[in-house]
């Protein structure tokens, strides 16, 4: 693998030691938008592929590419070499994650935050709750794992065994925690966003890594292209916010009750897998990211799944879109948790 041995400090820049400060920043800023021009905001809310939207689709690949040009293909195969890494991200999304997510989601809108909640109000919560527990990351996961020093080929091929079994698990998962015999998954929301956010930006950190030709120029390119990542998160953050703003204006109490379980399920899982690694001697450069997998959600899939089945103005859909708006927030706290632990790890 590569260079899995540097114990040493993770060494952000300015712009990144800021960064929490500047992505609330974005969401004030997105928030802001949404309301003083919402017909922009409909024009880029409807330039959507298979429930795509192409606008956050071209920022999530600026956010990836500069990571893809630190995927060394020859370094691959020793993947083989550290499997305990793959083996807990898998069984934290597989195994864990959706369950405990459809378990909170049912304690706290079945019974806790039953006085405030009309039952098939909460019946619709729990459901979006479920589809963003059955879906872990595929494209944010590479900023986490890039601002923790993540080892980009191990991070790569997680993200691509996670995409394959979704392929096959995600459906029964949902359809079974969901209670239905049936389930519309909109497969070609997974093609296209998997083509999107790992297979292209892939393909051009490949090219660009044959043109650049040695390990130094790779390097220095890297160190250049860096901040396009955080100014696609950036942005990203700002549009997001700015196309769900009005929900969170006017529903700011249910917007908060969603947003706890989730808050609940996302440090919880991040714990069990980043303890899972430390106490199987995982490195840091893959534990990291490991952890970041798991508590990172693909909340387009799931955002497009609750939309095709509840609908688009549905309680699902609208946990669903909590889902995203809590996300960042709280990867950024656990990058920060992670960068202070890494000398604590072998």
């Amino acid at each position: 693998m590569t260079d899995m041995t540097d114990d040493a400090p993770a060494r952000l820049g300015t712009f990144e030691r800021g960064l929490t400060l500047w992505v609330a920043l974005a969401m004030g800023t997105g928030i802001a938008l949404g309301a003083a021009a919402p017909g922009m905001i409909h024009a880029i809310a409807g330039a959507e592929v298979a429930s795509v939207n192409l606008v956050v689709a071209v920022l999530i690949w600026a956010m990836v590419y500069p990571m893809m040009v630190n995927v060394d293909f020859g370094a691959v195969a020793g993947v083989a070499r550290q499997p305990r890494g793959l083996v807990i991200t898998l069984v934290i999304n597989w195994l864990i994650k959706p369950f405990t997510m459809a378990a909170l989601a049912v304690l706290f809108f079945d019974h806790v935050f039953a006085p405030w909640i009309a039952p098939e109000d909460a019946q619709q919560y729990i459901a979006g709750l479920i589809l963003l527990g059955a879906a872990p990351c595929t494209a944010m996961v590479f900023v986490w794992s890039q601002l923790v020093r993540g080892d980009a080929t191990y991070t790569l091929v997680q993200v691509s065994v996670n995409d394959l079994v979704m392929v096959v698990a995600f459906a029964p998962i949902v359809a079974l925690l969901l209670g239905v015999t049936e389930i519309a998954v909109p497969w070609s929301t997974l093609v296209i966003a998997t083509l999107l956010y790992v297979v292209l930006p892939l393909a051009a950190g490949w090219l660009t890594r044959r043109w650049l030709g040695t390990p130094e120029a790779i390097a220095a390119f890297s160190a250049r292209i860096k901040p396009i990542s955080m100014i696609g998160l950036i942005a990203t953050v700002a549009i997001l916010f700015a196309l769900q703003g009005q929900v969170i204006l006017d529903r700011p109490f249910i917007i908060a009750l969603i947003a706890l379980p989730i808050l609940i399920q996302s440090y919880a899982i991040f714990a069990i897998a980043y303890a899972a690694a430390y106490a199987l001697r995982v490195p840091h450069r893959i534990a990291a990211p490991c952890a970041m997998i798991g508590t990172s959600n693909f909340f387009e899939l799931a955002v497009a799944v609750a939309i095709s089945l509840f609908g688009l103005h549905s309680g699902a859909a609208l946990a669903t879109v909590v889902g995203v708006l809590v996300e960042v927030p709280v990867m950024l706290s656990l990058v920060a948790f992670a960068n202070r632990t890494r000398n604590r790890f072998a």
